[in-house]
């Protein structure tokens, strides 16, 4: 296999990973995990989200988490936006990308964001256009690409139609996101054909989630593609709240692992990486879901 040599890792724990919990996160917290990220040598970090505290409270100290990074050069800090007005928000806070959600389910949408799918489109394209304007690059993220937990499977047309659209308002990248994490290779090397037929290989990326533990399978399929580039959640936090039963994103530590296994550079210390995992765990009174960084934590206590 023709595997790339290199891997960008986006690590969207602080983000994605930490927006559903329920007990408060205090912003320096948040901010300490991201310092230790960066110490671990991730160089993309989606830090917040500017949404209404009334729909996700988790995220309402958006604008002082990101005043409160050490922020590195070489290192893009992303925000997420669904909309104008999130995005005017946003950009005080001097993002170094901004990131835009939609799905490639009509259903999902609606319980999602309240809308359909041309109407997410709709929102996203005077953020995008403002974003541009402004110099910001603007990352696109596809949900629901092969499952949705409310139409069952999802054929890869809709995920070609999505990447269209979103390619139309000048979105520069997307994520082919398997929210629900029951995709299988296959059906994953599917949704990236479809993204694929609008974005070159250099601007598609995988997020995948661990539901049915084929979360690496997946990233395995995408890398045998040329896919270079993933999203991933330290100790593996995360879920999605529109999806019963639906675990935590693929944990960073478990792709870095295998990643450095296979001879792919990350750019990235495992052990540190670790560090930051076991700090948000304790914060969060429970154990990491990731099986590296356990099998790592167990043997530095023996």
């Amino acid at each position: 296999m023709n595997y790339p040599r290199k891997v960008k890792l986006v690590d969207v724990g602080p983000r994605d990973g930490l927006q559903n919990e329920k007990q408060p996160v205090p912003a320096d917290v948040k901010i300490r995990l991201v310092q230790m990220l960066q110490d671990a040598g991730l160089r993309e970090i989606e830090v917040t989200s500017f949404v209404s505290p009334k729909w996700v409270p988790q995220m309402a100290d958006a604008a002082e988490v990101m005043a409160g990074i050490e922020r590195r050069p070489g290192v893009r800090y992303s925000v997420l936006t669904p909309n104008i007005k999130g995005f005017e928000s946003a950009v005080e806070s001097r993002p170094d990308e901004i990131v835009v959600f939609g799905a490639a389910s009509e259903a999902f949408s609606q319980k999602n964001i309240n809308c359909s799918i041309a109407e997410s489109i709709e929102r996203f394209a005077p953020v995008v256009e403002a974003a541009r304007a402004k110099g910001i690059p603007v990352r696109g993220a596809i949900s629901t690409t092969v499952g949705c937990p409310y139409e069952g499977e999802i054929a890869p047309s809709r995920v070609e139609m999505v990447a269209r659209l979103m390619k139309e308002i000048g979105v520069q990248h997307v994520g082919v996101c398997d929210t629900v994490g029951v995709g299988t290779p296959r059906k994953v090397q599917a949704a990236m054909e479809a993204a694929l037929k609008h974005y070159s290989i250099d601007d598609v990326s995988g997020h995948f989630h661990d539901t049915y533990a084929q979360a690496l399978p997946n990233t395995l399929a995408s890398l045998q593609m040329g896919v270079w580039q993933f999203d991933s959640s330290v100790a593996g936090l995360g879920g999605c709240p529109y999806a019963k039963g639906a675990t935590g994103n693929v944990a960073t530590e478990d792709v870095v692992y295998m990643l450095h296994g296979m001879g792919i550079e990350t750019g990235i210390d495992l052990d540190k990486l670790v560090d930051a995992g076991n700090y948000i765990s304790e914060f969060l009174g429970r154990k990491s879901q990731s099986r590296a960084a356990t099998a790592i934590l167990n043997k530095r206590a023996g």
